[in-house]
């Protein structure tokens, strides 16, 4: 007679069992890709957990917000004008120079942008592990992310993607403990390597002549030798600065720029990806098509146009293109400017000028 309740394993052989399924599982995902897929359609699933849990931060934030102050409301609206004003006039300011540096790039010929492109992606998760600094993001492969992508807020670079997935990316962050970036002194072009310590608000310059120019308070900017950080960025300020005279090198600590315990929105950094003959045709098309418009400005995509506001005339920038065009044309192997007919009048006082 077979009994009402049939018996299975123990608790103890289950669990066994269990522990060991465990460890062949973190093996074989830390020696082999086999998982990745599973986990790419995993974080699919868990997109949806993230916005649970961050749901009553959202509330939260709105009820503060509708019950915010009058006060504060107004005063913050004048302070936020007078800052408009000031960055507008600043911007008239930036805005004939960047005029002025576009023409001259398109005069030499040079492929560089003036401004990268920027996505702006949002923080939605951070990693458990207390010993490494890993933050989630709701931008993914299918938003064109891409391995290796800088990653930077408002003050500074914070870190790059280390693991993509279809609608989310994981950042490794500067702190990270595994993490390094060539930088350089900003005040003389100092060259070393700042890597991670493990504290979110220290980073740490390795192999530091004893006798080399840095001091406290010098700001320390990617200096894009990695290839993988755009040149140029703040990175950290240097807090200390310990010599011994029984060591080769000196203990350089730094505090990194960006806020990466408090910041919420990053941008994504997208780089000139072309290779050196894409850069060579699209600068030969370029100098073609500033010479099939009698040699005036024409600015790239990567400035927008309303923004520039020249304080002079527009005519006047047009000798000094014209004249400045044929001593570029060479390069570039061009027929000469001047065997085309003018297509304006003269204006050699003002190429003089």
């Amino acid at each position: 007679m077979k009994p009402l309740f049939a018996k299975g394993p123990s608790l103890g052989v289950r669990l066994l069992v269990l522990a060991v399924l465990s460890v062949a599982l973190m093996v074989v995902d830390a020696r082999f890709d086999l998982l990745k897929p599973a986990r790419k359609q995993a974080s699919l699933v868990l997109m949806d957990a993230y916005w649970i849990t961050d749901l009553p931060g959202r509330l939260w934030e709105g009820v503060a917000s509708q019950f915010g102050s009058r006060t504060e409301l107004v005063a913050e609206n004048e302070k936020l004008k007078t800052e408009n004003l000031l960055l507008q006039g600043r911007m008239q300011k930036l805005a004939a120079l960047t005029e002025q540096n576009v023409r001259l790039r398109e005069l030499l010929n040079s492929s560089a942008l003036v401004n990268e492109k920027v996505e702006v992606a949002e923080l939605i998760g951070m990693d458990p592990n207390p010993f490494t600094h890993r933050i989630i993001i709701n931008k993914g492969e299918r938003d064109g992310v891409v391995l290796g992508q800088p990653v930077l807020d408002a003050r500074g670079l914070m870190g790059q993607v280390v693991e993509l997935m279809p609608y989310t990316s994981r950042v490794l962050l500067l702190t990270d403990t595994t993490h390094s970036i060539p930088v350089q002194v900003n005040r003389n072009g100092l060259r070393a390597i700042a890597s991670g310590t493990g504290n979110p608000e220290r980073l740490e310059l390795r192999h530091v002549a004893d006798t080399a120019d840095i001091k406290e308070g010098d700001l320390l900017v990617s200096s894009g030798l990695g290839q993988r950080f755009p040149a140029g960025y703040p990175v950290a300020t240097v807090k200390e600065v310990i010599h011994d005279s029984g060591q080769p090198f000196a203990i350089v600590r730094a505090v990194p720029t960006a806020a990466l315990n408090r910041s919420r929105y990053l941008l994504l950094v997208f780089s000139d990806s072309r290779t050196a003959e894409e850069r060579a045709n699209d600068a030969a098309q370029a100098q073609e098509t500033l010479d099939a418009h009698g040699g005036g400005p024409m600015l790239p995509a990567s400035v927008p146009k309303p923004l520039i506001m020249p304080a002079t005339p527009s005519t006047a920038p047009a000798p000094a293109a014209e004249a400045a065009a044929p001593a570029v044309t060479p390069a570039a192997a061009k027929p000469p400017a001047a065997s085309k007919p003018p297509a304006k009048p003269p204006a050699t006082t003002g190429g003089r000028e």
